[in-house]
C-alpha cells in the first residue's frame, strides 16, 4: 500500500527534526558524555583487552604527542583580530588571573587542610594549579552575552603563563602538605616539557591561522574543536589505563570526589562574582572573570598526573571528575545569568 506524499513527507520531517535535536544534544553534552564513558568504559575492562593498548601507547609518549596536537589546534582557532580587542579591559583580564593563579591556589591549600588522602590532595593541587580551558569558557562568555575578546585573551594569557607559574605553584602546594619524600618534582624539566607542548604548539597554531583558514575553505573538514574534544578524550583513556588499577581500587571515593569538586568549583565561582562586583565590571564585561577565572583546563593536568604523579590513580579521578563537575555547574551558571538578563 503506497503512503501519501504528503505523509511521506511529514515523516520525513519529523525525523530530521529528531535528527537536529539528538545532534544539538550531543553538541553541547557530547563531551561530557564521552568523558564518563571512556573512563566508565576502561575502568569496567577488567581483561584489561583495551587497557594495555592505552599503557603501551603512555609508555611510548602519546600524551606529549597528543597535548601537542591539542594546542596546536587550539592555536588555529584563536582569532588574533579579535584578540587585541580584550586588551582594552585589561582590569577584567587582571582580575581572571588573579583567580586563576592566586585565588584558585589558596582555595585548594585551605581546603587540602582536611583530611583528604595524599591521592585527593595531589589531584585538588593539579587542578588548582591550572590555566583556565581552551575552548569552553570562551564559548559560555559569549552565550552569556560577555566580551568573547576578553575571554580569549585570558586564554591565551594563562596557558602561556602557565609554562613557568605552574611548576612553582605546584611545588609550593605540595610541598605544604604532601610528605616531601613521597614525590619529587623537577620544575626545570616540567617548565621545559610545558613549554615544548604547550606554548610552541600554541604559537604554532596561532602563526598558521591565515594559511589553516584558507585551506579549510578548499577542503571540507573537521574543525579544530572537533578534533581536540576527540585528543582529549584520547588523554583522558591513556591515562585512566595507566592508572586503572589504582582507580579500581579508590572507586568508593566517588562521593567524596564529586562533594570536593562542587566545593572547590563553587568556591571559584562565588569568589567571581565578588571579584567582578569589587572591580565595578559592567555587565558583558563581568562574565570574563565569572567564567575564565573559575574553569581549569583538563588535558594538562591528566599529562602531569600521568607524568609526574603515576602512583596517585585518585587524583587522576579527580582531575576527571571536577571537569565534568565545573561543566555541569557553568552551565546552570549561564542560564541564571540569561535568566537575569530577560528579567
Amino acid at each position: 500500500m503506497n503512503r501519501p506524499r504528503a505523509y511521506t513527507e511529514s515523516r520525513s520531517q519529523i525525523v530530521r527534526a529528531r535528527l537536529e535535536v539528538l545532534f544539538s544534544f550531543l553538541e553541547r553534552h557530547g563531551f561530557v558524555l564521552g568523558l564518563i564513558l571512556v573512563t566508565g568504559l576502561t575502568l569496567a575492562d577488567d581483561a584489561e583487552l583495551s587497557v594495555q593498548w592505552g599503557r603501551w601507547l603512555k609508555e611510548h609518549h602519546a600524551p606529549n604527542v597528543l597535548i601537542g596536537a591539542i594546542f596546536f589546534f587550539s592555536g588555529l582557532s584563536l582569532e588574533k583580530e579579535t584578540l587585541y580587542k580584550g586588551v582594552l579591559d585589561l582590569k577584567a583580564v587582571l582580575g581572571a588571573l588573579s583567580l586563576i593563579f592566586l585565588v584558585s591556589p589558596l582555595w585548594a591549600l585551605a581546603l587540602a587542610r582536611e583530611p583528604l588522602g595524599p591521592g585527593l590532595t595531589v589531584g585538588l593541587f593539579l587542578v588548582a594549579s591550572m590555566p583556565t580551558t581552551l575552548s569552553s569558557g570562551v564559548v559560555l562568555t559569549g552565550a552569556a552575552g560577555g566580551n568573547m575578546a576578553t575571554a580569549l585573551l585570558i586564554t591565551i594569557v594563562s596557558n602561556s603563563a602557565a609554562v613557568f607559574v605552574t611548576p612553582f605553584l605546584l611545588e609550593f602546594l605540595v610541598g605544604q602538605t604532601v610528605t616531601p619524600t613521597s614525590m619529587e618534582l623537577h620544575k626545570t624539566s616540567l617548565m621545559i616539557t610545558l613549554v615544548a607542548l604547550v606554548f610552541a604548539p600554541l604559537a604554532l597554531g596561532m602563526s598558521l591561522r591565515a594559511a589553516w583558514l584558507t585551506l579549510s575553505q578548499r577542503i571540507k573538514g573537521p574543525q579544530p574543536s572537533t578534533l581536540n574534544t576527540f585528543l582529549v578524550l584520547c588523554i583522558v583513556w591513556i591515562g585512566v589505563c595507566g592508572s586503572r588499577h589504582t582507580m579500581v581500587q579508590g572507586v568508593h571515593l566517588l562521593p567524596l570526589v564529586v562533594a570536593l569538586s562542587v566545593v572547590f568549583h563553587g568556591g571559584l565561582l562565588l569568589c567571581a562574582f565578588l571579584m567582578a562586583r569589587a572591580l565595578k565590571l559592567s555587565v558583558g564585561r563581568r562574565e570574563a572573570v565569572i567564567f575564565m577565572g573559575g574553569q581549569k583546563t583538563l588535558p594538562l593536568s591528566v599529562l602531569i598526573q600521568t607524568a609526574v604523579f603515576p602512583q596517585y590513580g585518585e587524583a587522576l579521578v579527580f582531575c576527571v571528575c571536577h571537569h565534568v563537575v565545573h561543566l555541569v555547574m557553568d552551565g546552570c551558571v549561564l542560564s541564571f545569568i540569561k535568566n537575569f538578563k530577560k528579567g
